[in-house]
């Protein structure tokens, strides 16, 4: 079951403003004009997304704010191509003007399409609910007790010798979504979502250093940012300036082969660039390049690709618990689902949307369509896509003590990865050395660079479930016109053998 209210109970937290709205109205007007014009499918989103922030720097408030934005979008297929429109007034009168126009461009269009669409069959989900569920709406929680929480946080690490500046942040968002098409479905989804952080910055004679909280965001509510979902903040920002002095007097790592026990708080970034673009079928058709280029993962290549050692299974998933990319329906209407994208080290599957289930014979979509707002037209987005645990697996210090030479490597940074998922370069936020199954100190300018087979080929041991921890992003973007989209990535502590290390300083001299 997803972790998530449905039905009634999803209804009540839906926001009443949104709900009053006349959806059911709109959807006729759209649907119905759509039909009459000759379209074969039609569908209609009314959605509203909300965004909050944040922010305080050396315990001073630098601002608060909060955006919303409700419009209607109108998407039809004429003669297998499509066409879609756009508007900002949820009326039904305003649903006839957008459907016309919808179809006005699928005619504009026509002349120019190289191919027919079609979409794979979904059945009809009437008058389906979900809502993520939340315990304290981060959307009235009042500004002062917001920056009050950050400036708060902020003294604390301000109180140590070894800290000299402080960024802390907080971002809420909240989307609805109301759809509908001419199949039958109807459906009415809220989710949730919240991120914050803080980064410390130390100054000295002749060193710049800075190191960062690594709490993942999450699909919940300000409880998580107060310390009461699943975080222990207290426990992390008390920790931070020791770390961050331990890093300014720590040794430069020597270039090399060495053996990577990495945290879910640095792989769930690995995962979403080797793994969760390249199994974008878009991307691997090279129908999109945008922002993250295409794939070597090619279509030619399902069944046979070894993408990874025998340890390697990783799943697409639309219902994991507390995830960013957890829906209860696409913004095609497709419900909800979990599948296989690479496993035991063989790539198995794609993120689909209906046109390319049905375009390459894959029968049904498995829900990855989404659009940011209703001003866009839905393209195939990540699902969560997570690398699972070995279910007896060991733990953190079982993992460290069968490593010999080696690096435990925590929290994300910078990134660079080629235009075909293929090539890339990894740093982190804390790097520990290991040495006969023993952490014994900080190590820093560390990045490991592989390729994404050769990488995922090494991985030679998984913790079990204790050692799991959903990581992600709220911002993954993708499309022309730009669109972002929240997506998790999960993972337990995974242990990579013969990885090659590079010194960023060196690097960065040369």
């Amino acid at each position: 079951m997803t972790w998530a209210l449905i039905g009634d109970a999803a209804s009540s937290t839906i926001e009443a403003d949104f709900r009053s709205l006349p959806l059911a109205a709109v959807a006729d007007a759209a649907l119905g004009t759509a039909r009459a014009l000759g379209a074969s499918h039609a569908d209609v989103r009314v959605s509203r997304q909300h965004s909050r922030i944040a922010s305080v720097r050396d315990a001073a408030p630098l601002g608060a704010q909060t955006d919303s934005t409700t419009g209607i979008g109108v998407r039809v297929l004429l003669d297998g191509v499509w066409g879609f429109a756009a508007g900002d007034r949820i009326t039904a009168d305003a649903a006839v003007d957008a459907a016309r126009a919808a179809i006005a461009m699928a005619r504009m269009s026509a002349p120019a399409a190289v191919e027919r669409i079609e979409l794979a069959a979904e059945p009809a989900h009437v008058g389906r609910v979900w809502a993520s569920p939340v315990g304290i709406d981060p959307f009235t929680v009042p500004d002062p007790e917001v920056l009050a929480l950050l400036r708060s946080r902020s003294a604390a690490l301000l109180a140590s010798p070894e800290v000299q500046h402080v960024d802390a942040g907080f971002h809420a968002a909240r989307d609805i979504t109301y759809y509908a098409d001419t199949g039958g479905t109807d459906t009415l989804q809220q989710r949730t979502r919240v991120a914050g952080g803080l980064t410390a910055f130390r100054v000295g004679a002749d060193r710049f250093d800075d190191m960062s909280t690594c709490a993942p965001p999450v699909a919940r509510g300000w409880e998580y940012l107060a310390g009461a979902g699943g975080w222990d903040w207290d426990s992390e920002l008390a920790q931070l300036p020791d770390w961050l002095a331990e890093k300014a007097s720590a040794p430069s790592i020597e270039p090399g082969a060495y053996d990577l026990v990495i945290d879910p708080t640095n792989l769930w970034l690995t995962i979403h660039e080797s793994v969760g673009h390249a199994t974008e079928l878009d991307r691997a058709l090279g129908y999109e390049a945008n922002y993250a280029g295409t794939s070597f993962a090619t279509l030619d290549r399902l069944g046979s690709l070894r993408y990874g050692s025998d340890l390697m299974d990783v799943t697409g998933d639309r219902t994991a618990d507390l995830g960013l990319a957890t829906v209860g329906f696409d913004d095609e209407g497709v419900s909800a689902q979990s599948w296989d994208l690479v496993r035991a080290g063989t790539l198995v599957g794609y993120q689909l949307d209906r046109r390319m289930a049905a375009e390459h014979g894959f029968g049904r979509s498995n829900g990855c369509a989404f659009a940011d707002s209703a001003q866009h037209v839905p393209v195939q987005r990540m699902p969560n896509v997570s690398l699972q645990p070995v279910p007896d697996g060991p733990d953190l210090a079982g993992l460290i003590g069968g490593v010999e030479d080696g690096l435990y490597i925590v929290g994300d940074k910078s990134w660079s990865i080629d235009m075909q998922r293929y090539n890339f370069q990894f740093t982190g936020q804390r790097f520990w050395r290991i040495r006969s199954g023993r952490i014994v100190g900080q190590v820093r300018d560390v990045a490991y660079q592989s390729s994404t087979p050769r990488f995922w080929g090494s991985l030679r041991a998984l913790g079990g479930p204790g050692t799991y921890l959903l990581g992600g992003a709220l911002n993954c973007g993708k499309a022309q016109p730009g669109q972002v989209a929240p997506v998790s990535h999960g993972c337990p502590v995974a242990v990579f053998e013969g990885v090659n290390v590079l010194n960023t300083a060196k690097e960065a001299r040369a």
